[in-house]
């Protein structure tokens, strides 16, 4: 234990300084917001990675890689693939290019001045300050569930704690403090995941037997899962099951995609100076996410053939049925003593990284681009921005404190998906089509997110029956709830949102703006001034 919190407090301490540093170097809203436009690549990349990479994917994911196997590597392909290669090549360049001519500070501000609409601006920031806490308080709860685990200190105290440590360097420091910690943070994670995969095959007897022996355990699935069509942890799931939609539509389609239109992301494209910057940033960005998503993805599953083989449990079991606490146990009952505190620390690394990032977006856009363009103001906009950041701290520890266990993942997924849904064809078609009208842009953003969130609140059945509108109204689950066990209507309860959100959003982009009025030449023309 005194191993555990000397190291936390050198962490620490580093933590405060790079939050010191940023503080300093922060001069005006633009150092505050994007860093000064001046951020060297692999400070981008590793804040672009630590950022996506949180708790949430580690604590939360990888305890969903051990209850259903290997199939979430798609997922893990989708985040290199599209989540680094796609969004950097051929977003970030222009992302970077257009935010810079159009002077904008936040990814709000850079839809709200692509279609000169101050509705855009204002409907896309106040669906990030809404609903990121959701996200965040995910994020925050891996953390929590990892210190209860390590420390053995209460999951209250710690929301209490790390909320304040992070409330301190983001609210003064901003996205240069931000950026800095998320480099060092991004830099621990790398190392301890690339030893945590290395001493997992090494239990195991090598690669090729670890999963052997994980594949001949198949019949240690839960009967839950096997009715809900999980065939075994390397076999993956029956197509067209319940379990076998869950991982595709919502773990690997909605997250994997999603992940293009996540604001605390993209505004990262706006902090480098040049083109050539987000082209080195690629290959850091690719072998982070390798080091990390990969692995634990990997080491997720076969933790299941480790438990079985120390103590006769599969890792669900070991866990008392909570999926956050799978990776807390397997670090802390499997490997070595010096590892459980410098994992601890990667941990904290991974939830700071993110959190900090998404305090900070979701402050920015209630101060920037809600309040500043529905009730403008002469204060200074730093000082909104603190304000506007502290709310969302606040909101983030009361979803924290009210999620039930085993959320960490699904309320992750469910903020990529609903901003996929809403932002995705309007950012897309912002940057590349010239014909995308503000018009097609408001209807599409709007009627993205309604769709998403009427699908759960009658019809995706996690959704539905936590918040049970559906019960209430209609006197029964979710609306298809009586249709034919197995049929098609049936299998809608299984169907992530996004599925079907995106398609109308895309559809609405399209068609409104091919028969409205198309924005004025010399507006496009500046746009595209740097493109």
């Amino acid at each position: 234990m005194a191993v555990k919190l000397i190291t936390a407090l050198l962490y620490f301490a580093a933590v405060f300084y790079l939050g010191w540093k940023g503080w300093k170097e922060t001069k005006g809203a633009s150092d505050y917001m994007l860093a000064g436009r001046s951020v060297n690549p692999f400070i981008m990349a590793m804040s672009y990675g630590a950022t996506f990479v949180s708790t949430s994917a580690i604590i939360g994911f990888g305890g969903v890689a051990a209850m259903f196997g290997m199939p979430l590597l798609w997922l893990a392909f989708l985040t290199i693939f599209v989540g680094v290669f796609l969004a950097m090549v051929f977003l970030g360049k222009r992302t970077r290019r257009m935010g810079l001519t159009l002077n904008c500070h936040t990814f709000p501000e850079l839809l709200g001045k692509r279609y000169n609409s101050k509705f855009v601006q204002s409907f896309s920031g106040g669906i990030i300050f809404f609903f990121i806490p959701v996200y965040a308080a995910a994020v925050l709860t891996g953390i929590c569930r990892m210190t209860e685990v390590s420390l053995g200190l209460p999951y209250e105290w710690m929301l209490i704690g790390i909320t304040a440590i992070l409330s301190l360097y983001v609210i003064t420091g901003g996205m240069k403090a931000v950026m800095y910690t998320d480099a060092f943070q991004g830099t621990i994670m790398a190392a301890m995941m690339l030893f945590l995969l290395g001493y997992t095959y090494y239990l195991l007897g090598g690669v090729v037997p670890a999963h052997e022996k994980l594949t001949a355990m198949s019949y240690l699935m839960p009967e839950a899962l096997q009715k809900g069509g999980i065939l075994g942890w390397t076999q993956g799931s029956a197509q067209g099951t319940p379990l076998w939609l869950v991982i595709y539509t919502t773990l690997v389609y909605g997250v994997g995609i999603g992940v293009l239109a996540q604001p605390q992301l993209a505004v990262r494209f706006m902090t480098v100076s040049s083109d050539k910057e987000l082209n080195r940033a690629v290959l850091y960005g690719a072998i982070f996410l390798m080091l990390t998503v990969f692995v634990i993805f990997v080491v997720g599953a076969l933790s299941n053939a480790i438990f079985f083989e120390q103590f006769g449990k599969i890792s669900i079991q070991m866990a008392g049925g909570n999926l956050d606490k799978i990776i807390p146990v397997f670090i802390e009952s499997i490997m070595p003593p010096w590892f459980s505190a410098a994992f601890l620390l990667a941990m904290f690394a991974a939830a700071m990284s993110t959190l900090s990032s998404q305090f900070h977006i979701g402050g920015t856009s209630l101060a920037h681009d809600v309040s500043q363009v529905v009730m403008p103001t002469k204060r200074d906009s730093k000082q909104i921005s603190q304000l506007g950041i502290f709310a969302t701290i606040l909101a983030t520890l009361v979803w924290a404190w009210l999620l039930p266990p085993s959320i960490v993942a699904r309320a992750t997924a469910f903020f990529f998906g609903l901003t996929g849904a809403a932002f995705l064809p309007a950012y897309i078609f912002g940057l590349y089509w010239k014909g995308m009208t503000k018009t097609g842009a408001k209807l599409s953003m709007v009627g993205g997110f309604t769709v998403s969130m009427l699908w759960m609140l009658f019809i995706h059945k996690k959704e539905a029956v936590a918040i049970g509108l559906c019960q209430t109204l209609f006197g029964k689950a979710t609306l298809v709830a009586d249709a034919a066990p197995g049929s098609t209507m049936f299998l809608l309860q299984w169907v992530d949102p996004n599925v079907v959100a995106l398609p109308v959003s895309l559809t609405i982009a399209v068609v409104v703006s091919l028969v409205s009025r198309s924005l004025a030449e010399d507006h496009i023309q500046l746009c595209w001034q740097n493109n």
